[in-house]
């Protein structure tokens, strides 16, 4: 807790910046950042870098950027823009600067296992620097099981005293009848919805999330009054199809409709959920070229509906290779649950019952799977907002950071070419959060929340794993050591 005199050191350094967060650049930092930090400068030029600008737009080589108290200030052709005296200048050859990550579906919290049972367990301290070292510089949460902590988080960060990207806090989720889960809401109706809403947003909420059982009489109220407060809602659905959220006015819809969107299903009944292996059959069966889904793109699109990505939650068996980074940053309990469950998910004995009862289970969700990332590709491609993240819940595979990557890899097998996926992953993302103003892109007059990387990901997307800097309002944050400071701590804390 500040004390009253911090507070208004606070209050005044951020009235004489040009953007929230620490004051002027090349000041001493606090201790809590400090030691990751590498650059510290007011003014910072990056020459001879090639630039993903994050609109989609060919990648642009030899070029330099400039950026002073954390804003872009010039970007442009090496031979054309003059470095300025006294600037700290940084050599980009054969590097590739990109603009930060802005994640659509960034939990601060994940799955964890001990003693035979799954839980979630908040992670204020792993997840803010794990996201900042892989370069998202600006997350929603979307749906906490731990706001106060994620408030209190945000007001660390935005203060410089503790690193972590630009957060979007989100309220707990909001559900309905038939909700399992202790952490969450049940909206009884609209007016309970409106009140949620009101009661959240009083403390520093600034978007809502809608979980899977919420009827539709709650979800117009919630929907109504965040609007009226010029907040989004965001929501995983099931009892509520996708095309009646849309009617609704709901801002983006998680997962996509292949895991989520229950309309389809012939035997469905309003405001209720079907049963998970008859709507992974239904869904399974029809195909992402279907005029059903083709309607439902456009449905989507005329209602300025975007849907979040999350791919690496669903995806069933990663490789090793892709799973062995993250272990490596788990604690001794943690490690063992996730490398236990993996064992479980990959013995064909695991399912000996269920496949008894529906023999076509595994057949289904792979099916799904596959039709999720075809719809993804299509929707984006039909001119349809398309964002991302991670979404790190599940057994605790998916960690943040290391899932973001994952995240825009996958998108490049779902068959968006590596700019595109970018794109996906930062512009929309901007847009989707309505900070498109400050964030999204490499432009002058925008934050520089910038990544550098060795590598060019424009060719080869796998190279955005190759890290050295995260700017964060200018700041350059050395990302081995956020990387480090981590190591054993993943599922703990």
């Amino acid at each position: 807790m500040l004390r009253r005199a911090s507070m208004l050191f606070v209050l005044l350094a951020f009235a004489a910046a040009p953007i929230p967060g620490v004051a002027a650049r090349g000041d001493a930092l606090d201790p809590g950042v400090a030691p990751f930090v590498s650059v510290n400068a007011k003014t910072v030029a990056i020459v001879h870098v090639r630039v993903i600008d994050g609109t989609g737009s060919p990648a642009q080589d030899d070029r330099t950027v400039i950026f002073t108290n954390g804003v872009i200030t010039a970007l442009g052709a090496f031979s054309q823009t003059p470095v300025p005296a006294g600037a700290t200048t940084i050599n980009g050859t054969l590097k590739t600067l990109m603009t930060g990550y802005v994640g659509t579906h960034n939990h601060l919290f994940t799955g964890v296992g001990s003693r035979g049972h799954h839980y979630w367990r908040s992670m204020p301290f792993s997840f803010p620097r794990l996201y900042l070292a892989a370069g998202t510089t600006t997350i929603r949460t979307t749906g906490s099981f731990d706001v106060f902590a994620e408030l209190h988080l945000r007001q660390r960060i935005d203060a410089g005293t503790s690193p972590g990207p630009n957060i979007d806090v989100t309220s707990p989720y909001l559900t309905g009848p038939g909700n399992q889960d202790l952490e969450m809401w049940e909206i009884r109706d609209a007016s309970d919805g409106r009140q949620t809403v009101d009661f959240w947003a009083d403390r520093g909420v600034t978007s809502f999330k809608v979980y899977t059982y919420i009827t539709r009489d709650a979800l117009g109220g919630v929907i109504d009054e965040a609007h009226k407060r010029g907040l989004k809602v965001m929501g995983h659905l099931c009892s509520v199809g996708y095309r009646e959220a849309a009617a609704f006015g709901i801002d983006e819809l998680e997962h996509g409709p292949y895991f989520t969107d229950t309309e389809f299903v012939p035997t469905k009944t309003p405001d209720a959920c079907p049963d998970d292996g008859v709507q992974d059959a239904v869904n399974a069966a029809i195909d992402p070229d279907d005029p059903r889904i083709a309607a439902l793109i456009a449905d989507l699109i005329r209602h300025h509906v975007a849907v979040s990505s999350t791919l690496p939650v669903f995806e069933r068996l990663p490789p090793l290779a892709v799973v062995a980074p993250s272990l490596d940053l788990m604690d001794d309990e943690q490690r063992a649950y996730v490398e236990s469950t993996r064992a479980r998910i990959s013995d064909p004995a695991t399912y000996t019952e269920m496949l008894k009862k529906n023999p076509n289970l595994l057949r289904n969700y792979l099916a799904v799977y596959q039709h999720e990332m075809a719809f993804e590709v299509q929707f984006l491609r039909a001119g349809g907002l398309l964002t991302c993240g991670p979404d790190p819940s599940g057994y605790g595979s998916v960690i943040a950071g290391l899932g973001d990557w994952r995240e825009i890899e996958l998108l490049v097998e779902a068959g968006l070419q590596p700019l595109e996926a970018i794109h996906v992953a930062t512009e929309n993302g901007a847009v989707a959060l309505g900070r498109s103003a400050t964030v999204g892109t490499v432009a002058v007059g925008k934050n520089a929340d910038l990544i550098l990387v060795n590598g060019d990901p424009s060719q080869k997307i796998a190279d955005i794993e190759n890290v050295e800097t995260v700017f964060k309002s200018g700041v350059g944050y050395d990302s081995k050591k956020l990387f480090d400071s981590v190591k054993g701590l993943v599922g703990h804390i």
